[in-house]
């Protein structure tokens, strides 16, 4: 294993650049293979960071790089809690938080995405996510852009570059 200092003092293993990959979907591979095990993921997803520099899973005092394909969570379930008007996400990562409608963009191919884990992640909503949301989106009388009617307030989708 070769390591590197970084910035800060952090360790760098150039070696193992692009070793790590979440897709699109929100799979995680290691060397190209789909990584499954349940306790593996959640040691994963429990030491994955993110800075100006990308994403990376922080072992210690070692970084190791994550090539993320589009966010590394991947919205997979959206609903209403019952008896509230509270919408629950349900993350890849098996987690469940509430969304936070303020943070909601669309990116250039229409896609959406809000920020999740205390607004330190992206999340790409799946379509099966965005579907269940589709009875409270409208366009937005002033803009035409879609918008979110939620907790008695609606919530413009702004383009995200």
């Amino acid at each position: 294993m070769n390591a590197t200092a970084t910035g800060g003092g952090m360790l760098d293993d150039s070696g193992l650049s692009g070793a790590f990959r979440i897709d699109r979907e929100g799979i995680w591979h290691h060397e190209g293979i789909e990584v499954t095990h349940p306790g593996v993921l959640r040691n994963l997803y429990a030491n994955l960071r993110a800075d100006a520099g990308g994403y990376y899973l922080q072992a210690g005092p070692l970084r190791v790089p994550v090539e993320v394909d589009d966010a590394p969570f991947v919205v997979v379930r959206a609903e209403t809690i019952p008896g509230t008007d509270v919408i629950e996400l349900h993350l890849t990562d098996g987690s469940r938080e509430r969304l936070r409608a303020d943070t909601l963009t669309m990116d250039p191919r229409d896609v959406p995405h809000c920020r999740v884990k205390d607004g330190r992640f992206p999340a790409r909503l799946s379509v099966a996510a965005w579907l269940q949301l589709a009875e409270r989106v409208e366009p937005d009388p002033a803009s035409g852009d879609p918008s979110l009617l939620y907790q008695g307030r609606r919530f413009v989708l702004r383009r995200a570059g």
